[in-house]
């Protein structure tokens, strides 16, 4: 298991923004609940007010399910290019299945998607990461307020 610090994540999420800035996304969605902060914290750094989450289940504790269960809506009425946020793509059933499920909802929206950890081995690549996942990763925030 590999530890992840709050000193990690702070330049981790100021290298996400610096890759996404180019994009210029008008709202991000976190995917909850672990990307809420790196949601939050990107919409600080590319000034964008327009935060949004969607609940997703895909894992019991250390399980992933069968089938991913989304939970909530966005608005991305009048929107041209929305960022989706998750901490990890681990498989990338998470990520796949949000960003299909936006697809199908706003057919005309540019969608890209950030992510701190990525593994090479999932379905879905996003389009802006910056670490491999080598092993199970333990949170700050889950290890320190969980």
């Amino acid at each position: 298991m590999h530890y992840y610090s709050y000193n990690d994540f702070k330049p981790d999420v100021k290298s996400l923004i610096r890759q996404s800035s180019s994009f210029e996304p008008e709202a991000i969605v976190a995917i909850a609940r672990g990307a809420l902060m790196i949601g939050e914290l990107m919409g600080y750094g590319l000034k964008i007010r327009n935060i949004q989450s969607l609940r997703v289940e895909s894992y019991d504790d250390e399980v992933q399910r069968e089938r991913v269960k989304i939970v909530g809506s966005c608005d991305f009425d009048g929107l041209k290019r929305v960022l989706v946020v998750d901490d990890i793509v681990d498989s990338g059933h998470t990520m796949t299945a949000v960003i299909e499920h936006f697809k199908q909802r706003y057919p005309d929206i540019s969608l890209k998607s950030a992510a701190i950890f990525y593994k090479p081995t999932a379905n879905f690549q996003p389009d802006f990461k910056v670490r491999e996942a080598k092993e199970w990763i333990d949170f700050f925030w889950d290890v320190d307020y969980g």
